[in-house]
């Protein structure tokens, strides 16, 4: 009777403490995406931010990372209560999660070169930093996301019947990986996007850090320093990108050896590699830059200070 008492109280112990991890997650989660929102619903508010490609590529960081968050939130609590779901929604889910993956970094990626022109070809930054280059710059990253999934997708569709998609499986990425070729496929191209990335980006920091060297006046010199500061954040952000690109073939070796620390290890990914990334986007642009921190703090009080209204940003 001791024994069942102890074991008892074990188990509830055991769940109380993943109802607050998982209580953690909820509340990281509802306010990364209530101060993403009220970035989106800023851009779209003011008509100079969708006409900026900058703001733009910005918008479609936030608006990734938004979607990203909510679908990767549910296979979390059920992969981490061991909860199973239908394997034709976590196949979908993974999919998204895939794309969604490429397309933040490989949109700093596009965020810094568009810095490189602005501060090292001044002249044609109005000619080629265009909305509409921007548009057809978001099409072009969504494509090299998709390609990705395209390693295991149409495989795993060959390889598993029909009714696999209605029984109920604990979702996981790692599903989706039938033979491990394919793993070592999907590692290769993704190491390969890393180092076409960290190449650029290493490229716009020389470029733009001869640029503030040879800068003359000192509004361009803090022109070029503050675009340095963010080449770097950018930087910074591609290497938790990698991180989260490693994550799912650690996972997988764990999950060969013990189910809990999978969803223990799982849990960390989660809050340093996902969550952690998806806050440093406010902080680069919502409050580095001037005129977007103005407007956002005008919509931010909902509009009661008259003294930060929009009217009175520089243009």
């Amino acid at each position: 009777m001791a024994l069942n008492n102890t074991t008892l109280h074990s188990d509830i112990n055991s769940s109380m403490k993943k109802s607050e991890r998982i209580l953690i997650v909820q509340v990281l989660v509802m306010v990364f995406l209530y101060i993403n929102s009220l970035l989106i619903f800023t851009f779209f508010k003011e008509a100079t931010f969708y006409t900026n490609t900058r703001y733009i590529f910005f918008a479609h960081t936030l608006i990734c990372d938004c979607v990203f968050l909510f679908i990767s939130d549910l296979p979390l609590v059920l992969v981490y209560f061991q909860i199973p779901m239908p394997a034709g929604l976590c196949v979908i889910i993974c999919v998204v999660m895939i794309i969604l993956t490429f397309a933040t970094p490989l949109t700093l990626t596009a965020m810094s070169v568009e810095r490189y022109v602005a501060i090292c070809m001044p002249l044609r930054h109005a000619e080629i930093s265009t909305p509409h280059r921007a548009l057809y710059g978001i099409l072009v990253i969504h494509a090299f996301s998709v390609l990705q999934s395209f390693v295991v997708l149409p495989i795993f569709v060959a390889s598993v019947p029909l009714r696999f998609y209605i029984t109920y499986r604990i979702c996981s990425v790692e599903m989706l990986i039938v033979n491990s070729w394919q793993s070592h496929l999907k590692s290769a191209a993704s190491q390969f996007y890393f180092l076409i990335m960290s190449s650029t980006i290493i490229f716009t920091y020389i470029k733009i850090l001869n640029a503030a060297k040879m800068a003359s006046t000192d509004r361009k010199k803090k022109s070029t320093s503050k675009c340095l500061k963010t080449v770097i954040l950018h930087g910074f952000q591609l290497v938790l990108s990698l991180f989260l690109l490693w994550c799912p073939f650690i996972e997988i070796a764990v999950l060969e050896i013990n189910l809990e620390l999978f969803v223990n290890l799982r849990y960390f990914d989660y809050i340093a590699f996902i969550l952690a990334p998806k806050c440093l986007n406010p902080l680069i642009y919502g409050l580095r830059d001037d005129h977007f921190y103005i407007v956002l703090k005008h919509y931010a009080f909902c509009g009661l200070n008259k003294k930060i209204h929009p009217k009175f940003i520089d243009q």
